[in-house]
């Protein structure tokens, strides 16, 4: 019998959330706007540097992808970046084809992957425990260009691709199992009308 080939095998390290997420924010100096997914994934976000254009989802996992989609759409001159972990991803699959269909040409994913859910106890994700590869997934979705970043040096390169060149782009990063830096201030209004100001749109009369 031919042997199978492992379809998961990738040269990606482990790296450190909060890092990767400095090493983002630093590089946003043009408005771009970044949509956090729930849980420690946003909590690092705000941890690195707070910024208006920032939108810090809570409690809607899974929809961090198809939020700046609709950003993405809405200002397609504005770089726009979803942060979604494995877990998160796995709730809302479907929406890489969406992406694919769309194909949104200022839209960057990058999904964080530490084969956990993490916030709630550490429980493997079933992609973790089927050995699932999501950047491949991304892929079969029609998202061609989705990659792994083999350590934070790729990672970099790749952001600067993200942000000189059309999309749109996935990068996939694996992570280890440090805790987050500090935690999002959960204040639904506030992260809603600063991200608005911060995306120049007018907030609509509010009734009575």
């Amino acid at each position: 019998m031919a042997e199978v080939p492992d379809i998961t095998a990738h040269n990606a390290r482990r790296m450190n959330r909060a890092d990767l997420m400095r090493r983002l924010v630093s590089r946003l100096t043009r408005g771009e706007a970044v949509v956090g997914g729930i849980g420690n994934t946003n909590f690092d976000l705000w941890a690195a540097g707070h910024r208006a254009q920032n939108f810090y989802m809570l409690g809607s996992m899974g929809l961090a992808v198809p939020i700046a989609l609709g950003v993405a759409l809405a200002q397609p001159d504005r770089k726009v970046f979803a942060l979604e972990g494995d877990g998160s991803l796995l709730m809302q699959l479907g929406c890489l084809s969406t992406v694919a269909s769309l194909a949104p040409r200022n839209l960057a994913v990058l999904v964080f992957d530490n084969g956990a859910y993490q916030i709630t106890g550490g429980q493997p994700t079933p992609a973790a425990a089927a050995g699932t590869d999501l950047m491949a997934v991304a892929r079969g979705c029609g998202l061609n260009a989705a990659a792994w970043a083999a350590d934070e040096t790729e990672f970099e390169r790749m952001l600067d691709g993200c942000l000189a060149a059309d999309g749109p782009h996935v990068v996939g990063l694996k992570l280890d199992d440090q805790p987050p830096a500090a935690q999002t201030e959960r204040d639904p209004a506030q992260i809603r009308d600063r991200f608005m100001r911060g995306m120049g749109a007018k907030r609509s009369a509010l009734p009575g």
